[in-house]
């Protein structure tokens, strides 16, 4: 939210107990909305007896809900309104668990799961930084933002394993319930302490340059660094969930044991946690500089998956860095907006971003899989998101270089 500059401000700024309270709701967000699908889906087939094509159709389903969703959220959280969506849409989020819990057809289940998908851009890391980019001071943004990502690190670390020690004891649907208590008592219940609507945004009177028209949406349209972002974010969706989701059949095709396979799974998450604890330590270095390096480790770690398909510890030591960059990028990816483009504006902003970002991760997978049928092996799949990653890296490249042009140009007398 635009403020005048005759208004008064008072950012606000996160205990080290709200923080971290906040972080837990994240990680249990992320546990709930995201991570928990793949166990239900095997539970839902069993029962159903669904085709995992038809499964998955609803995840698909609910990435697209999500990026339709993910502008006006934004701009709902700019206007200072994260404490209402994010409490909202946690509660929402658990009405909508008891619904899918009741699932007996197929349209019942995609409807339930296409408004989870609208939650998620609501609950999840892109609104949680929004809230932290409109209502917190600048010079902590960075630290709450890699903050809130170390706790949501850890969430497929805790609930795949809590998910699947519940099953053990009850069916998937009493699960999904469990599921939706968690989001009504624990995330809307933090995330109700949020900063409230008239909060400001920064910690400081604007510039004259900060209340000018250019920090609109709008502006940032007209602007080559906003388009080099969002070249560099699709990308990014669809090299990511791309390896992820074909990562486990990949392994086997190159006859690693189903042990080795879910060990070199079972790492994402700490190294992701070790990518983002580093970030805490190089506080000083820009996020272009940051970006860079790690944009590089992707076709790196990618191109070792494919010529040392069965050597065990490349492949450890290639997920490892892979896993860590990721852990990196989604705060790289999180701070490009203010430190690259605008600093106002940003839900709505990175909401644009996101919202072409969120339907590569939709349809990637398929196309993923199609390049496999074609290839008739992973390779081909390894190098072509080799080649992906690397224009990733050359459109970030770019974004800085354009940012920092614009950044002399701006500052050059008139």
């Amino acid at each position: 939210m635009q403020m005048s500059a005759n208004e008064t401000n008072h950012a606000a700024e996160f205990s080290p107990v709200f923080l971290s309270a906040f972080g837990f709701a994240q990680l249990c967000s992320w546990g709930t909305l995201y991570y928990a699908f793949p166990q239900m889906a095997v539970a839902m087939g069993a029962e159903f007896g669904w085709a995992k094509s038809e499964i998955y159709a609803a995840l698909t389903i609910g990435l697209l809900m999500s990026a339709l969703v993910s502008v006006p959220v934004g701009a709902a959280i700019d206007k200072g309104y994260g404490r209402s969506i994010m409490t909202g849409g946690s509660v929402l989020a658990g009405i909508l668990f008891f619904a899918w819990s009741q699932t007996q057809s197929q349209l019942w289940f995609y409807v339930a799961f296409g408004g989870i998908g609208c939650l998620q851009a609501a609950v999840l890391y892109n609104a949680s930084f929004a809230v932290v980019a409109r209502h917190c001071d600048t010079s902590k943004t960075r630290d709450y933002v890699t903050t809130l990502t170390l706790w949501g690190g850890f969430a497929s670390t805790v609930f795949i394993p809590l998910i699947e020690y519940l099953m053990g004891y009850f069916d998937w649907r009493q699960v999904l319930m469990a599921l939706g208590l968690v989001n009504i008592l624990v995330c809307a219940g933090i995330y109700c302490f949020l900063p409230r609507a008239g909060a400001a945004c920064t910690g400081k009177t604007p510039s004259p340059e900060e209340t000018m028209p250019k920090t609109a949406p709008a502006w940032a349209l007209r602007q080559p660094v906003f388009w080099a972002l969002l070249v560099c974010f699709v990308l990014y969706g669809a090299m990511e969930t791309s390896f992820r989701f074909h990562l486990y059949p990949l392994l086997g095709e190159n006859g690693l044991s189903s042990e080795n396979a879910v060990f070199i799974l079972a790492l994402f998450g700490p190294a992701q946690v070790a990518g983002r604890a580093f970030m805490k330590i190089f506080q000083t270095r820009s996020i272009a500089s940051v970006g860079i390096f790690v944009a590089s480790v992707f076709p790196l770690a990618l191109v070792a998956f494919a010529l040392f398909p069965q050597s065990f510890p490349v492949l450890v030591a290639a997920a490892i860095a892979y896993e860590a960059a990721t852990g990196i990028m989604t705060i790289v990816m999180g701070l490009s907006v203010p430190e690259l483009l605008s600093r106002t504006s940003y839900g709505a902003i990175n909401g644009m971003l996101n919202t072409p970002a969120l339907m590569s991760k939709a349809f990637a997978p398929a196309i993923a899989a199609l390049v496999w049928s074609s290839s008739g092996s992973y390779a081909g799949l390894l190098y072509g998101l080799a080649a992906v990653s690397a224009t990733m890296m050359l459109a970030f490249l770019a974004a800085i270089f354009i940012s920092n042009r614009n950044s002399i140009t701006n500052k050059a007398p008139a």
